[in-house]
């Protein structure tokens, strides 16, 4: 490879490092940095941790954070697919849809089953 086909990689890290900075420059200097209370009370995980450990707590913040990895990690398996679909056999392809099909059923039987109903 040349060295002349990394220069517009260069110039884009160049280009977002300064305007990151800039960015961060004027957030710094524009903010108040008085917290208020709500801010820095202590608050962890859907529950009060300075209660006792023995009381019981709702497991829905739990069920959410599970279901949110679930569909992350199906982006991750979507996306190289979705790269490569013009190159893929009927087998990987089939096999993809099988996979989202799945997941669909899933998604549908949580919606109706209210798993994602914030209360």
């Amino acid at each position: 490879m040349k060295q002349e086909e990394y220069i517009p990689i260069l110039i884009l890290l160049i280009t977002s490092a300064i305007f990151s900075s800039i960015l961060i420059t004027i957030s710094t200097l524009s903010s108040k940095n008085i917290p208020e209370p709500e801010k820095t009370s202590v608050y962890e995980c859907g529950f009060d941790p300075i209660k006792t450990p023995r009381l019981p707590f709702s497991i829905k913040f739990f069920l959410v954070g599970i279901l949110f990895l679930l569909f992350d990690i199906e982006i991750s398996f979507i996306f190289p697919w979705c790269t490569t679909i013009k190159s893929i056999s009927w087998i990987s392809f089939s096999t993809m849809i099988l996979f989202l099909l799945i997941l669909t059923i899933g998604f549908i039987y949580e919606w109706l089953k209210e798993g994602l109903e914030w209360e």
